[in-house]
């Protein structure tokens, strides 16, 4: 890790081929307290894609539990990369009509050394970003309304060839007489 809390990504396995998704996955930390179960079977189930091609590659980040836009760190390369994430992240999901509120919250965090506030966003413990040719195509979790599309839902429908649940309410029309 070259920085005190990001570490930029790198491609586990697998080959780019243009027509199938790359998957960067972020994490909080390589073993968290709670979700270690969680992150474990999204790690394998991304390792079991790779290897029946289902996926170009994949790469695993990991980004904190938060990150301050006017810190030290997030003028470093790699604070600048994940703003830099979140900001396309939060186009996407503009884009798309859905939400990342709930996930990418920002709240006011004191700091005991100078008694002085700062706001810093609070980074999910886990996010996943779909890539196809360089576009992002799907960001998770994300609502839709009062639906959560999950990280697991989306690699359940990526192992079955489906489309994103956004993608697929997208092109759904409705006919009437």
């Amino acid at each position: 890790m070259r920085g005190s809390f990001f570490t930029l990504p790198v491609a586990l396995s697998g080959t780019m081929t243009g027509t199938q998704p790359r998957i960067e996955l972020y994490v909080r930390s390589l073993l968290p307290d709670g979700a270690g179960h969680r992150q474990e079977a999204v790690i394998e189930q991304l390792q079991r894609l790779d290897a029946e091609d289902e996926i170009a590659d994949f790469s695993v980040i990991v980004w904190g539990k938060q990150i301050a836009h006017e810190s030290a760190g997030s003028r470093t390369e790699e604070g600048e990369y994940i703003l830099n994430r979140v900001a396309e992240f939060k186009q996407w999901a503009l884009s798309n009509n859905v939400s990342l509120e709930s996930f990418y919250q920002t709240h006011e965090v004191e700091n005991d050394a100078s008694d002085e506030a700062y706001n810093a966003m609070v980074l999910p413990v886990m996010g996943l970003a779909e890539y196809v040719d360089g576009e992002l195509r799907h960001v998770a979790p994300c609502t839709d309304g009062d639906a959560v599309h999950t990280i697991t839902e989306r690699l359940d429908r990526l192992e079955r060839g489906e489309p994103a649940a956004i993608e697929q309410n997208a092109n759904v029309s409705i006919l009437s007489d």
